[in-house]
């Protein structure tokens, strides 16, 4: 199979912008056409005038994408300003879907999936999630418990409106692509946190409040693993340490990230960004650039592993928090990945949340090769 084409164009106008990104892209010559699209949320309100256009210019048909604040390209970032990034990549026939958004219920899906080629299976899907839509996360964690479909993607960021691509503009909890068994991939994840204490059990909480870890009052053990500096200071330690929930079962030690959301220094409480019952485990985190550097080089030293021939395309999805917050400026993150991948065509964008695995984590990068 050929390899995919990607361009970027940036500007106000939606229709020149389109125009300029169907001049740069070429249309696959055989299999069936799919387009990603990503799009700044400056240009989101006007998103419908803007596939009208590729799709006409182009002549592919089917589309899927969403909105981001940052956008990210082949060895680039683009922050603060209008802009669109589209890629145009082929595969085998009926081998990639278009997912319609998925609401209150997953009819979308099982519907899909009931008309599916039994001899090759939905094994892959790529997901856009809306962060406003309440049902966003059950629907995503759905996929893993009741389907053999491993998830990835991210939560749609914005300023404005979260619209995403599923063929036409739409809202809705979560929409993408599935892709067939016989449709190779390559895919990996990497954090921007390290653990800096051990994992404790929780033994009381309420919602999202820790009230006991390990027996002990939450702030308490909170502070033994920050240490005194930051003890001292906890509105600080909020800027750069985070709850670690770590994934049952996973043999890499891998966790999900949630962010503190308030402390209680009179009761000795800590509240997250995420419910948790008793027996649940759960760390402390810091957000480090080294660590996130040496971990992004380790996913991309894996990917090569495990992709001896190169890729035909990649879409990245990585947190807002990451790329220039964390490895400064001049597009850093994009530049390793080009620096380690080679000038693969790619696509991708800065979001709420990332989608690894039918999970929401946060401050990592998700990276898919199609091969």
């Amino acid at each position: 199979m050929t390899p995919f084409s990607m361009a970027a164009a940036e500007g106000i106008e939606p229709v020149a912008v389109a125009r300029e990104l169907a001049a740069r892209l070429t249309t696959p010559a055989e299999g069936e056409a799919l387009g990603f699209l990503y799009v700044s949320d400056a240009l989101a309100r006007r998103l419908p005038e803007l596939l009208a256009t590729l799709r006409e210019a182009t002549g592919v048909t089917h589309w899927t994408g969403t909105v981001g604040i940052a956008l990210c390209c082949t060895g680039r970032e683009i922050y603060d300003r209008p802009a669109a990034v589209a890629m145009l990549g082929s595969f085998p026939a009926g081998s990639a879907r278009v997912l319609p958004p998925m609401t209150e219920n997953d009819d979308a899906l099982t519907a899909l999936l009931a008309d599916w080629d039994t001899q090759d299976p939905a094994r892959f899907a790529l997901l856009h999630g809306d962060p406003t839509h309440g049902t966003t996360p059950a629907i995503i964690r759905h996929l893993g418990e009741h389907t053999q479909i491993f998830g990835v993607g991210g939560i749609a960021s914005s300023q404005g409106d979260y619209l995403s691509v599923a063929d036409e503009v739409v809202q809705g909890a979560v929409s993408g692509v599935l892709f067939a068994e016989s449709v190779p991939v390559a895919t990996a994840h990497t954090q921007g946190c390290t653990p800096i204490g051990p994992v404790h059990r929780i033994t009381a909480a309420s919602n999202n409040v820790l009230i006991q870890l390990d027996g002990r009052p939450a702030l308490d053990v909170f502070e033994e693993d920050i240490g005194e500096v930051l003890a001292r200071d906890l509105q600080r330690a909020g800027g750069f340490i985070v709850a670690g929930l770590p994934v049952p079962g996973s043999d890499t030690r891998d966790y999900l990230v949630r962010n503190l959301v308030a402390v209680d220094t009179g009761q000795r409480l800590v509240a997250i960004g995420e419910h948790v019952r008793e027996g649940d485990e759960i760390l402390f985190c810091r957000r480090d650039g080294n660590a996130a550097l040496e971990d992004l080089k380790r996913m991309l030293a894996d990917l090569k592993r495990r992709a001896p021939n190169g890729a035909r395309g990649a879409v990245y999805v990585s947190c807002l928090g990451r790329g220039r917050h964390q490895f400064g400026d001049d597009s850093q993150e994009l530049r390793i990945i080009a620096e380690e991948l080679g000038d693969i065509p790619l696509v991708g964008f800065f979001a709420n949340g990332e989608i690894f695995h039918n999970r929401l984590y946060g401050y990592t990068g998700v990276l898919t090769l199609f091969l």
